[in-house]
């Protein structure tokens, strides 16, 4: 979006969006305050050989390789006018170490909540710190916040005190974010809670909840790939009235309701803040979606197949969210977004406080419909959802598992003469596949065939428009609604609603692409562990 057309929606959402105004508590401050974000997706250079231990220099070596590369976005996101840049999670050393070959890439980062240090001014302050070196220097030198991820080495008392949760070596490892202000500052350092498959890394003993401050956005929260499915610290952040969020990531792809961009943007959607996602782009491990997300607007890349595979930098100018930094108070939990759209990048919103947005009242609850008949059950991401096929080309199903029920009212709009197969699926329980999540799901999907076994499998491609009414009534307020359309379109959704009873409305007509998917995907993160 061009600054002028960024202008032209600002004064838009002034003059349609006055519930936005009294209910958030927000005013003109918060729709004119604005900055420009930058995020980089990495084809990073990668070590043949994690499994081997690397010496300093070896390891070194490596990473000044995709450090060049930094360098290189650094100043282009500079020239165009970026504030702040986020790079992606494991950027610099890749992955699929182990505990000892990662050893030579671990640098020891201070806290910066108890010192103050600039690496690049105060370069001999500390031994094997290289990296942040050169990371400081290039935040200070292309005047630039700065977000990167790398590996953090901090020694703990296993001598002193055998009955701590130190680990045998005497020393945590960590998966790491680092942030430097715009003259090279180390302002920040995060240690990522909730790892996935990474042996070379510790889970911290303790929780972190780590913001920063900004002179052009006020406070932005960190977190970390696999974070953002869980309670902590991510929803800890957002309930403590965080409204940005930066989220590097090296994210494997899982359709049909985990893509990267389906579920960034259903994120910023569900929990109304802005997320600045950098992933990489490994085509081999299915790495690849970034975006600059605001409950407004979606900024995103995401590869095709048969694409170079190269990286990509985004920018884009988004409005600041933080209430605290434009004076205002806080908004309530009870405040969700509803969403007109007017292109496929930007959208006109309003937000609604429980029922005072809904156009009519429904005149049945999920429910109160009775199941329709013929369902049948089929796996979808290693959960055994719930199906009804859709057998007409409009109409209205209903579907329970348990006694949570989804309910569509749909309009199919075929497009050339291929034959499309599309069930409504419902889940309630706990995934427990890489990972506890306890879930409540409605989805409406393409089946990858015409028989009912490949409802819930992979679908990247549809040709089949839908103008559709999904609904279903939550035991949460954390739902989390996507639309991903064929080849990797998001589209956001026209129109969405929250009632105080839980019963959550996604509203969609006028697709530019066939329909993948149509989500809301609700985390009832107080029985992940039960």
């Amino acid at each position: 979006m061009s600054l002028g057309e960024y202008t032209m929606f600002l004064l838009v959402v002034v003059f349609v969006s006055v519930s936005l105004m009294s209910d958030v508590g927000l005013t003109e401050t918060f729709v004119h305050s604005s900055y420009v974000a930058a995020v980089y997706e990495h084809n990073l250079i990668l070590n043949p050989e994690p499994r081997v231990p690397q010496t300093r220099s070896a390891a070194l070596q490596h990473m000044q390789k995709n450090l060049d590369i930094y360098e290189e976005q650094a100043a282009r996101a500079a020239q165009q006018g970026a504030q702040i840049l986020v790079f992606p999670e494991d950027g610099l050393q890749g992955f699929n170490f182990s505990r000892s070959s990662i050893s030579g890439y671990l640098e020891t980062i201070p806290d910066p909540q108890q010192e103050s240090w600039n690496p690049c001014t105060e370069h001999g302050k500390y031994n094997n710190t290289e990296v942040l070196q050169r990371l400081s220097c290039m935040a200070r030198r292309y005047n630039l916040y700065m977000v990167a991820n790398m590996a953090d080495l901090q020694p703990c008392a296993l001598k002193t005190d055998p009955s701590s949760s130190c680990p045998p070596d005497g020393h945590w490892q960590f998966n790491t974010n680092v942030v430097f202000s715009s003259d090279g500052l180390l302002v920040a350092r995060y240690h990522k809670n909730n790892l996935y498959f990474e042996e070379s890394f510790d889970t911290p003993p303790q929780p972190e909840m780590i913001t920063f401050d900004t002179p052009f956005a006020g406070r932005i929260g960190l977190i970390i790939c696999f974070d953002i499915l869980f309670h902590d610290p991510t929803v800890a952040l957002v309930e403590q009235g965080v409204r940005q969020l930066i989220f590097p990531t090296a994210w494997m792809n899982q359709l049909p309701l985990l893509d990267s961009i389906q579920f960034q943007q259903a994120f910023s959607l569900g929990a109304n803040v802005t997320l600045l996602a950098a992933n990489l782009r490994n085509d081999q491990m299915i790495m690849t979606g970034s975006g600059i997300y605001t409950p407004f607007s979606a900024t995103y890349h995401h590869a095709q197949k048969g694409d170079p595979e190269e990286g990509k930098l985004l920018v884009a100018r988004v409005p600041v969210l933080d209430p605290l930094w434009v004076g205002q108070s806080v908004a309530t939990e009870e405040v969700v977004v509803r969403v007109e759209s007017t292109s496929s990048t930007a959208t006109d919103s309003e937000f609604c406080h429980k029922e005072s947005c809904l156009d009519s009242p429904p005149t049945e609850t999920p429910s109160s419909v009775p199941p329709s008949s013929s369902t049948f059950i089929s796996s979808m991401m290693y959960d055994p959802f719930t199906f009804v096929l859709l057998k007409e080309t409009e109409g209205e199903v209903n579907v329970c598992n348990g006694t949570f029920c989804c309910h569509l009212q749909y309009q199919q709009i075929p497009q050339g003469g291929s034959k499309e197969l599309y069930a409504l699926g419902a889940f309630a329980g706990t995934h427990t596949v890489n990972g506890r999540c306890a879930l409540q799901v409605c989805a409406l999907v393409r089946c990858a065939g015409l028989d009912v076994s490949s409802c819930g499998q992979e679908v990247e491609e549809a040709e089949s428009k839908m103008d559709f009414q999904l609904e279903g009534k939550f035991g949460t307020r954390s739902v989390y609604p996507s639309i991903l359309a064929s080849k990797f379109v998001l589209e956001q959704p026209e129109h969405l609603e929250t009632a105080a009873d839980g019963r959550v409305t996604m509203k969609h007509s006028n697709m530019t692409a066939g329909l993948v998917t149509a989500c809301l995907y609700g985390r009832m993160y107080h029985l992940d562990h039960e």
